[in-house]
């Protein structure tokens, strides 16, 4: 009898209390809310989410998302009861609570094996052997070499190879998962990821993993990628905490580990002083704004991603 897949389900944390962590499970049930039996377990003092808030099932190879709050749960922006979930949902618990996205993917044969370690083999006892004793022979001091891992800004290129890892990119409302490096990121429809954005080359940059770190590789040849306003040249190691810019007129992001890129949102210039008459007039039209119950604007980002 063949059994099921092992699969593990992925909720990437975009807003709220754990913005930026990326939690893991293969148990058939998860449960989500403020009670300390909740595997997605959130602070006492947010009152917006229930106690026990909702719950995520395994049926078959599918996953069904089940509501059991007072304020409820929110799947891609519309309040449901329950319903199935593919890759890529966005689930917000409670209006405007924390935000996560929903991925899976199949647990590889080496995380099988590592979970259910096969018993060690007895060893039977070795007669030593009798021990001849070596001359000694003077060794040649070897000549000290630089280090194998390039600096940012030199010529050494290391051999790009793919490598099963997880990349997560946030941008803007986009939230992009990868479960294989090498990934293209350019304006191009033919890159991994396409970001339209009025200073990204067709080609711009491509993100790889080796020597157990990821690497951001610049491939515009003009030297447009910096990590902490220092511009790369060729390639460098990302490390959490890092800003990553990919042109001097952005987009910039932070890389927070474990392969997770997060957009850092560009700063509003504060608005020039106004006169008395212009701040009359403002005065009035928010009134008038008030009175209709027209809400203000508001970027799309803040409405999405704001805490």
């Amino acid at each position: 009898m063949k059994s099921k897949p092992i699969i593990i389900v992925q909720l990437v944390h975009i807003q709220g209390p754990l913005k930026g962590e990326i939690q893991e499970f293969s148990s058939p049930e998860i449960l989500i809310g403020r009670h300390p039996s909740c595997q997605v377990r959130f602070p006492k003092d947010l009152s917006t989410i229930s106690r026990k808030h909702a719950k995520i099932i395994r049926e078959g190879n599918r996953f069904k998302l089940i509501d059991q709050s007072t304020n409820g749960t929110f799947l891609n922006g519309k309040r449901v009861k329950e319903d199935y979930l593919k890759d890529g949902d966005v689930l917000i618990f409670a209006e405007n609570g924390p935000k996560a996205s929903f991925l899976t993917k199949i647990a590889e044969y080496k995380e099988i094996i590592e979970q259910f370690p096969s018993p060690k083999p007895i060893e039977e006892p070795k007669t030593p052997e009798p021990q001849i004793p070596e001359l000694e022979i003077p060794k040649t001091p070897k000549p000290q070499m630089d280090s194998v891992r390039p600096a940012p800004g030199r010529s050494d290129e290391i051999l790009i190879k793919k490598t099963q890892v997880p990349l997560v990119i946030q941008y803007g409302p986009t939230l992009r998962a990868f479960k294989e490096l090498p990934v293209i990121l350019g304006k191009s429809s033919d890159c991994d990821f396409t970001l339209d954005h009025p200073a990204i080359y067709d080609h711009h940059a491509q993100f790889f993993f080796s020597q157990d770190q990821y690497w951001v590789k610049d491939l515009t040849g003009k030297k447009l990628v910096s990590i902490n306003e220092q511009p790369i040249g060729i390639q460098a190691a990302l490390t959490p905490d890092n800003r990553l810019a990919l042109s001097p007129q952005g987009p910039e992001f932070r890389f927070l580990g474990g392969g997770r890129l997060a957009e850092i949102e560009a700063s509003i210039p504060s608005e020039p002083l106004l006169s008395d008459h212009s701040k009359k007039t403002d005065y009035n039209s928010e009134k008038e704004y008030k009175d209709k119950g027209t809400p203000k604007k508001s970027s799309i980002f803040k409405k999405l991603f704001q805490r």
